[in-house]
């Protein structure tokens, strides 16, 4: 394949998408389909004393109304931790538990019936605050109590080097709640079908895992519950859950017809997952020669009402505490606490970002105290290529950490000496830059499996097959640009099946950054084994030595003195004489990991270095962002396009996470209910150009290939625009988003205005 095709190869779902001709799971239809409706708690914390559908199922065109009462099997739910009621029996825990559901043969009748069902409830007092939701005094919200999960790293003797530093720097970062705001809310069609099975259509990023949940809870074997996963209109981590898939399911069983449900944005805001707001103290502190030598952290993560993947989002975020430094010293301490807000679960960058938002601060912080240059001051404090891992463990060799850190620090400088004057009095500019790293993968000790299959199918297609879904990230073109690539064939051989269990091996989650990672090796472990029997099938067919056969554009060829292939047979010949079940090869394996026993730990990582220009206005405050570029190692690209899209589009979700985001809450209620009140970047909020430099050079043999890009994009970008904000006022940033309000005081304070001056 030529270099310009790999890096501009189209996306192959691309044409549909931006003519509007592709449906999503959301947009089916099908003959007798009801339309369903969750009723949701009137209150954050509550017992339920009683539950009344009588009036809700007398209504005209209502044809089931479904309660705890209705759930056959496990009446709970969570990716790990079944913890969730699928519909509440006594006790409201948040406001967007479920606690009935309605079927009717329109969406204004389902949601009539819904508000004809009473509830009576008995509040109780609500836990809004994490820190005192582990007060002795604080009500239970579970019955072992607030507490989710500690988790923690030690090395060393922090208290001991503290006495040893030259400066020490100790800060409290705030962090908010954000929404994913994905376009396409959650929804699908849930059919039963007339053999007594179940299809679900509905947005997933894990198929099987969702099908293990939903077994359990409609007490029905896995093999006879299909989940469609794909194409989805976004997720980011905020359909790795259950989430409208119990309800849909239990209303197409009790009234025998396709039930779709489609959550309005509002219902979105109330049900659905946020990312984890967290509350970190760092105290660091450097010897005489410039070095960290001790560095003690402090995490208290909200994770709302239950706990979905809370203990694995904590413990990346204490594993991710230290970053790429090397720190003899370290005492990280994390706890995850219960609280009524709405349930905060995975989210892209998994807790990164919020822990490296408080590590590059710090750093920052601590090169301005010792008066040394921001980025010279992180390489003096580097990891090598070859040190363990930031728990301990023992990681793939990489120097991807200098090789971000020494390509940001050269565009730093060509920034620099660009013509930059301002075009306003009124506005300021700033420079900022952080780095990071990133384990990919869901870590030590965690199921992480993965596998493929290639088949020549009766149509002469070769057929590759992936449990991946598609989520607009682009993994249908990888899987295209790898298979093509290692078995020398065309698209136009190819046909790609993901997001269907009844159709699909089990690949693992969509998740981690690990959907490229696992597609390269699933092919590294079939190509040969399938090309063989391929192969093998065209000697015995042509009569030409197999030795000179090879996989090729259209069918098996030769490849001639001057380099030309020639054709021998096609795939479709080669299929009209074989069967399906002689031309398949499959693979099952496990992603990467550590061989060192650290819970969690990490084995490959990407790292990741971000360069923010910002201009404050001091007039008003406002912060905009003016350059957002990003120097990525990752190993080898397979598609520039998406490579590059992934970056920045991580970068844009993250500037509005520092910018612009907050889904607050009070006393355990949402105040930003739907996008005219939580805002989210818009065209005139983004850069308009951002460079990405994608770092391609891996360690020599290195065995891993390409790692995954799907999150790094979005780790650093806080703390280089709170770097930039700095550089340009003097305003240290510890909370996001950036309030304009604390950066014009500072402005004032540090009378930097314009007609301050002139007063002076």
């Amino acid at each position: 394949m030529k270099a310009s095709e790999k890096r501009n190869r189209k996306r192959p779902d691309g044409p549909d998408k931006v003519t509007g001709r592709l449906n999503y799971l959301t947009d089916l239809h099908f003959p007798h389909m009801l339309y369903g409706k969750i009723k949701r708690s009137a209150y954050p914390h509550a017992r339920i004393l009683s539950i009344h559908t009588e009036e809700a199922e007398q209504l005209p065109g209502v044809r089931a109304v479904v309660t705890f009462k209705d759930v056959p099997g496990l009446n709970a739910f969570g990716i790990v931790t079944p913890d969730q009621p699928v519909l509440c029996e006594d006790t409201v825990r948040y406001v967007g538990d479920a606690v009935a559901a309605v079927a009717a043969d329109t969406k204004e009748m389902a949601e009539h019936a819904c508000s004809l069902i009473a509830i009576e409830y008995e509040p109780l007092p609500v836990v809004d605050d994490p820190a005192e939701a582990l007060g002795a005094a604080t009500p239970k919200l579970h019955p072992d109590g607030n507490l989710l999960h500690k988790a923690h790293f030690y090395k060393g003797d922090v208290d001991d080097a503290f006495h040893k530093c030259t400066e020490i720097v100790e800060e409290t970062y705030q962090v908010p709640r954000q929404m994913h705001t994905y376009m396409e809310t959650e929804g699908g069609v849930i059919v039963p079908e007339p053999d007594d099975t179940l299809t679900v259509y509905v947005g997933t990023q894990h198929g099987y895992k969702d099908r293990f949940q939903l077994s359990r809870i409609l007490n029905m074997p896995e093999e006879k519950i299909r989940i469609v996963s794909s194409p989805m209109g976004g997720s980011f981590g905020g359909k790795d859950e259950l989430n409208i898939q119990p309800y849909g399911a239990l209303l197409a069983l009790a009234s025998g017809r396709p039930v779709k449900i489609h959550q309005t944005r509002q219902e979105s805001v109330i049900s659905g997952l946020k990312r984890h707001p967290m509350r970190i103290t760092m105290k660091t502190g450097v010897a005489a020669d410039g070095k960290i030598i001790a560095h003690k952290v402090d995490i208290l993560a909200d994770t709302g009402a239950y706990s979905t993947l809370g203990p694995a989002i904590l413990e990346f975020a204490v594993e991710h505490s230290t970053g790429p430094y090397v720190i003899p010293n370290v005492k990280t301490e994390g706890v995850s606490v219960f609280t009524n807000n709405g349930v905060a679960g995975e989210f892209r960058g998994f807790g990164g970002n919020q822990v490296t938002f408080a590590l590059e601060g710090q750093m920052d912080r601590l090169a301005y105290r010792l008066d040394v240059d921001p980025l010279e001051f992180r390489r003096h404090n580097l990891r090598e290529t070859d040190e363990i891992g930031p728990i301990g463990q023992r990681i793939a060799s990489t120097d991807g950490a200098y090789q971000v850190l020494q390509s940001i620090k050269e565009h730093r400088q060509l920034k620099i000496k660009e013509e930059n004057e301002m075009p306003d009095k009124w506005k300021v500019r700033g420079i900022g830059t952080a780095i990071t790293m990133h384990g990919g993968g869901l870590g030590y000790g965690r199921l992480d499996p993965a596998g493929g299959r290639l088949c020549l199918k009766e149509s002469g297609k070769i057929e590759a097959a992936f449990g991946f879904e598609e989520a607009g990230q682009g993994i249908l073109g990888v899987i295209e640009t790898i298979v093509t690539e290692e078995l020398g064939c065309s698209v136009s051989d190819l046909s790609v099946v993901i997001g269907d269990t009844s159709l699909v091996p089990s690949s693992g989650s969509t998740t981690a950054s690990r959907g490229t990672s696992m597609v390269w090796h699933a092919l590294q472990k079939m190509k040969e084994p399938f090309c063989k029997l391929l192969i093998e099938k065209g000697e015995a067919l042509t009569g030409v030595e197999g030795h000179r056969l090879q996989t090729g554009k259209g069918g098996l060829v030769v490849t001639a003195h001057d380099g030309e292939e020639i054709p021998i047979i096609t795939y479709e010949e080669l299929a009209q004489q074989s069967t399906e079940e002689e031309m398949t090869t499959s693979t099952n394996f496990d992603f990467p990991t550590t061989p060192d026993p650290i819970d969690s730990g990490h084995f490959l990582y990407t790292f990741g270095a971000v360069l923010a220009q910002v201009e404050v206005d001091l007039l008003t405050g406002k912060v905009k962002v003016i350059d957002l570029d990003q120097a990525i190692a990752a190993g080898p690209v397979v598609n520039y396009l998406g490579y590059k899209g992934q970056i920045e589009g991580g970068g844009v979700m993250s500037l509005g996470y520092t910018l612009l985001e907050d889904a607050l809450m009070s006393e355990g209620e949402y105040m930003t209910q739907n996008l005219d009140a939580y805002l989210i970047p818009g065209i005139g909020d983004v850069p308009f150009t951002m460079k990405v430099e994608a770092i391609e050079t891996l360690p020599e043999d290195d065995p891993y290939g390409p790692r995954g890009v799907g999150e790094i994009g979005s780790v650093a970008v806080a703390p280089a625009i709170a770097k930039a904000i700095q550089e340009a006022v003097g305003y240290w940033v510890r909370r996001l988003p950036v309030s304009s309000e604390e950066v014009l005081a500072e402005v004032s304070k540090r009378r930097i205005n314009p007609w301050t001056k002139a007063m002076q």
